[in-house]
């Protein structure tokens, strides 16, 4: 009898991890407590997958040998609970689809920058000539990519629910950005917890593998201290000492390569700011991981444009510049996106509070933000927060009312910067649609 697989979940992850265990003839079952989009349902019935929509059948569900969860989904879920209660195991599809995949990968992970540097390294690949493929957090799901394609490499953008999940399934080359507080409402409000998810990253690699990490990172660093790295290590720097596998010196990236030393002026990095050297140190020494030649990094490094709504700029009007930030759910993001503005600015914050402590953000509105906007359905917690500071701030309730608000407050010569901080779920279906809603307002001005 073939083994009862059950997938919750019908978005990308979930439907590609169908599609799979479909393709290695287990007897599968798909539920979402909400509803599945078209596209999903048409994948589902070209394999022939039975499935259910708006609510759960438990009966369904319970029986199952073992369960593929969606990185959305809480462990606090009842019905994750009751299938904990039963034993049944529940993996990730990366983790499902880590059990069938040959292909080598590079797996990223961090708090901040991981699209950015996942679709980089990509780049860096593709232009390379390797037969490579994009997936997790972005691209198409790995496991329907394992199930319908025949990549040589895949880069994997992975986030701490994906990995919470992940157990037997194991990076080639590991990257590890920053860790700083984030979705703490998913980890109990412990930021260990979530330390401990982000640092699975390395878990099951061997001397033969490479671990690739920020070095001046304290966090990383107090776990390097506790636990045994098997894999090869690659840390980068902004500062330059002998074990750094990548470093900034003079005005200049450097790593080494299989053909030689790779020394480039950063001003010819395709990225702008401080924060997006990390990601193009990361995603060279990745290339580099995979022998990879230093031209052809170089011009990879020199050509990649960046990614919708990371700091990406909409457009200018009547000498205000508009940047489109929507990416950045945590206060961490907003602290780089700060950090690289040249001109004063005026902020839209605000969304979904994650558990966020803006104190990390607060020296840096002092020195550059002369005016905040608040748009959220309730901004009480930023207005009681940022008052005391005496910066001028308006409160807004939706897209067209803040970018509005905050075109008045900008003086010539200065930047509308949306960073929200939070997670776009109060106003919006996610970071992506407040981003281009975020667009369609500015150009529409």
């Amino acid at each position: 009898m073939s083994k009862y697989i059950v997938v919750l979940g019908g978005g990308e992850s979930g439907t590609g991890a169908a599609v799979l265990a479909k393709v290695k003839g287990f007897d599968v079952f798909l539920s979402d407590a909400g509803t599945i989009p078209e596209k999903y349902k048409a994948m589902l019935e070209q394999y022939n997958i039975a499935w259910e929509e708006n609510g759960h059948t438990p009966e369904r569900i319970l029986k199952a040998d073992e369960v593929i969860k969606s990185p959305g989904i809480p462990n606090k879920a009842t019905l994750v609970q009751q299938l904990k209660g039963l034993g049944t195991p529940i993996i990730s599809e990366i983790e499902f689809a880590g059990r069938y995949n040959t292909a080598k990968t590079v797996c990223i992970t961090g708090s901040n920058g991981k699209t950015t540097t996942t679709m980089l390294t990509y780049q860096m690949l593709k232009d390379a000539g390797l037969n490579v493929g994009l997936a997790g957090n972005v691209g198409k799901s790995f496991a329907y990519q394992v199930a319908t394609e025949n990549f040589d490499y895949y880069v994997i953008e992975l986030s701490s629910f994906q990995l919470d999940n992940m157990y037997e399934f194991k990076a080639d080359i590991s990257v590890l950005l920053n860790i700083t507080p984030d979705h703490l409402d998913r980890y109990e409000y412990k930021f260990q917890n979530y330390i401990d998810a982000k640092m699975r990253i390395t878990q099951n690699q061997t001397e033969d593998d490479v671990f690739i990490y920020w070095n001046d990172d304290e966090v990383i660093q107090k776990e390097l201290e506790k636990i045994a790295i098997k894999a090869k290590k690659r840390p980068f720097s902004l500062s330059a000492t002998p074990q750094m596998a990548a470093y900034t010196q003079q005005n200049q990236l450097n790593l080494a390569t299989i053909n030689g030393e790779l020394q480039m002026e950063l001003d010819e990095l395709g990225l702008r700011g401080q924060h997006n050297l990390y990601n193009s140190m990361a995603a060279a020494l990745s290339a580099a991981s995979f022998n990879i030649k230093k031209e052809s990094i170089r011009n990879s490094l020199h050509t990649f444009a960046g990614v919708e709504h990371r700091l990406e700029s909409v457009c200018n009007v009547r000498g205000v510049e508009f940047i489109n930030d929507s990416k950045a759910t945590n206060v961490n993001s907003c602290w780089y996106a700060l950090e690289s503005m040249r001109t004063p600015v005026v902020l839209i914050l605000g969304g979904t509070d994650k558990g966020n402590d803006y104190n990390e953000i607060k020296q840096l509105i002092k020195e550059k933000v002369h005016t905040l906007v608040f748009m959220g359905v309730d901004n009480s917690k930023l207005e009681n927060f940022f008052a005391p500071l005496g910066i001028p701030f308006v409160s807004t309730h939706s897209m067209e009312e803040a970018v509005k608000t905050a075109y008045q407050k900008a003086n010539v010569g200065d930047t509308v910067l949306l960073s929200p901080c939070c997670a776009s779920f109060d106003l919006f279906k996610n970071y992506e649609d407040r981003g281009r809603l975020f667009k369609e307002t500015v150009k529409a001005l």
